[in-house]
């Protein structure tokens, strides 16, 4: 079997080779040899750095990732996690496309003013009600 090293690795991936090395240290993936410096994976490591990809772009966090997979490396995909994140998912687009609706009304408004607009005015009395609270940050005083 053909191994592959690192830098073939992140050419064929697009993953840099500090990412790969990090993914190593946190157990992620895991090399089967040294070539002189280099490290060599099994070509299955595309697989995995695929699925790990995936994860993050559905905004699983590496510590979870890590939980789906097997001790034989294998996918173990915890099928109600996936289900609570799609939903998740769903419930964010439904908040952009809302998002998205109120930008394209208030660039098309034809009243002179935003603020004469009752569909305008009404979708921000809306967005004052469902602004996320935020912690207040402390300042802290400048030196002297």
């Amino acid at each position: 079997m053909k191994f592959l090293d690192i830098g073939e690795v992140a050419a064929e991936t697009g993953i840099r080779p500090s990412a790969l090395r990090y993914y190593e240290e946190i157990g992620l993936i895991a090399p089967v040899s040294r070539r002189g410096l280099r490290r060599q994976f099994e070509p299955d490591v595309l697989l995995q750095l695929k699925l790990i990809t995936m994860g993050q772009s559905a905004g699983f966090a590496l510590d979870e990732i890590a939980g789906m997979f097997g001790k034989n490396r294998e996918p173990d995909l915890p099928r109600a996690a996936l289900h609570e994140k799609a939903d998740a998912i769903d419930r964010q687009i439904s908040e952009l496309k809302a998002l998205s609706d109120t930008l394209r009304h208030v660039a098309d408004c034809p009243a002179p003013s935003h603020m004469e607009c009752p569909t305008f005015r009404r979708l921000v009395a809306l967005a004052g009600k469902r602004a996320p609270r935020r912690k207040a940050r402390k300042v802290m005083p400048k030196p002297a």
